[in-house]
């Protein structure tokens, strides 16, 4: 008796989805996105305006990106793209018209009750092996933001609160007061 074969998925594969559904390409397998929650959507409201506001405040470069955005992590795979809830690109040249190809500088998930290990285990290690410099994992269950500062030379993990004020890595000048969030 033969064993029924996986399907495997491929780029073409995830833009061909239909508009009303989301999901995520890794490895070449789908990862359907739950709608997320109210409290989820404040914290990348509240986490997108302040980033977007210290870039034009400093005139910056940089693009920040909420979900839904793909990011192809990898230029040579076709089978992993990803949605952070906020993607943001220094390197324009990555950006395209279908998102983004090539590692975020920093990417920020806020977790799902329905797949916590999904961000704390498989994205952390698509991220670091892609090369992105800064994530930050938020888990509103919890109160909890786990900053993973990923530059080969200066690997740094942080744990902090929502009543912290965190520092972004990447940057010398941006601070996040999680406090402001009043959730």
């Amino acid at each position: 008796m033969a064993l029924a074969q996986k399907t495997f998925y491929t780029e073409d594969d995830y833009y061909k989805l239909p508009d009303n559904i989301r999901a995520e390409l890794i490895d070449g397998q789908f990862y359907d996105m739950s709608a997320p929650s109210r409290i989820h959507q404040e914290i990348v409201h509240f986490l997108d305006k302040k980033i977007g506001v210290h870039i034009d405040s400093q005139k910056g470069s940089c693009k920040v990106y909420p979900a839904p955005f793909a990011v192809k992590l990898f230029n040579r795979k076709q089978d992993v793209i990803v949605e952070p809830d906020i993607s943001v690109i220094c390197d324009k040249t990555k950006l395209t018209d279908s998102g983004c190809t090539g590692a975020p500088d920093w990417v920020i998930e806020i977790v799902s009750p329905g797949n916590p290990s999904h961000d704390y285990i498989r994205k952390l290690n698509l991220y670091a092996e892609a090369g992105v410099r800064e994530y930050w994992i938020v888990d509103p269950r919890i109160e909890k933001v786990i900053v993973y500062y990923l530059e080969q030379a200066d690997f740094r993990i942080g744990t902090y609160t929502f009543h912290d004020k965190i520092k972004v890595n990447i940057w010398n000048d941006l601070w996040i007061d999680f406090q402001e969030l009043n959730l």
